[in-house]
């Protein structure tokens, strides 16, 4: 699980870079716009510098990036043992789980938290056993066979012993109500782990959900959006227009396109959480 969140980390900042970097392009051509209409004499020179504070504003997203980007890569290395220059492109699909979410609810007792209590409730049932047991007669047996010197017959001895519990109600059937009390304190913890997981599970579920929505909605309607509205600013700009409708258009794709990279990294994360939340020899 640490290994994919890692994984998701170093993705989704290549993916926020590819994207800042594709804007950049279209910048680069504004601002080449800009000084061939300054040269010309039909643009001032305050617009070509506005198209040229937009490329280092851009700039320095992209240096924030890649920092961000060896940061996560140093992570990465951390679990796959030796530095990672990059990663594929393609990720899982995390719109849907490895495991069906009714089955993780139902697998409880096999997440890592659960273990250790589930171990105490079998030693605790193992105790109630074992005090009854004490509490119950038992006999043995024994044998044993002695040389004495020739003048003497060799012996042989059998001997037969029977175990009776005294004093039950004060010794045995304390001990036997002592582990009882600590099977139930066993099964009350056992019991609040599990509606603590179960809680947890359902939240991180119902987030990835909301997740997958907003990454839809930005997918499928705000992201071809903001391109088109960058678009025709920059059409309008490059056949003599205003610069600032540009300006403004080309600084809201940034900020719709660096959401759009951090919701599908929480996206990821959020799948990352719930794919590998049962040991892998459970999967079909």
């Amino acid at each position: 699980r640490a290994t994919a969140r890692a994984w998701v980390d170093v993705w989704a900042s290549q993916q926020q870079l590819a994207a800042l970097r594709a804007l950049r392009e279209h910048a680069q051509s504004a601002a080449d716009v800009a000084r061939a209409r300054v040269g010309g004499g039909a643009e001032p020179v305050a617009d070509a510098l506005a198209t040229e504070a937009a490329i280092l504003e851009l700039d320095n997203r992209i240096e924030a990036v890649q920092a961000t980007r060896e940061s996560a890569q140093a992570a990465l290395a951390r679990w796959l043992g030796d530095a990672v220059a990059g990663i594929a492109s393609d990720a899982p699909d995390f719109g849907s789980l490895r495991i069906p979410e009714a089955r993780l609810l139902t697998s409880i007792d096999r997440l890592g938290p659960l273990l250790p209590a589930s171990a105490q409730v079998r030693a605790a049932e193992a105790g109630i056993e074992l005090a009854r047991a004490e509490k119950s007669s038992d006999w043995s047996v024994g044998a044993a066979y002695g040389q004495r010197e020739r003048s003497r017959s060799d012996m042989f001895m059998v001997e037969v012993g029977f175990a009776l519990p005294l004093f039950a109600r004060d010794r045995q059937d304390r001990g036997i109500a002592a582990r009882l009390a600590d099977h139930e304190a066993a099964l009350a913890t056992r019991e609040d782990l599990r509606r603590e997981a179960i809680a947890r599970i359902r939240s991180e579920i119902a987030r990835w959900q909301g997740l997958k929505r907003q990454v839809a909605l930005h997918e499928n309607s705000m992201l071809p959006l903001a391109r088109d509205r960058s678009a025709a600013a920059f059409a309008t700009y490059a056949a003599g227009g205003a610069v600032q409708p540009w300006l403004v258009a080309q600084r809201d794709e940034l900020e719709v396109h660096v959401s759009h990279a951090k919701l599908r990294g929480e996206l990821g994360r959020s799948w990352a959480a719930l794919a590998y939340l049962l040991p892998t020899e459970s999967l079909p």
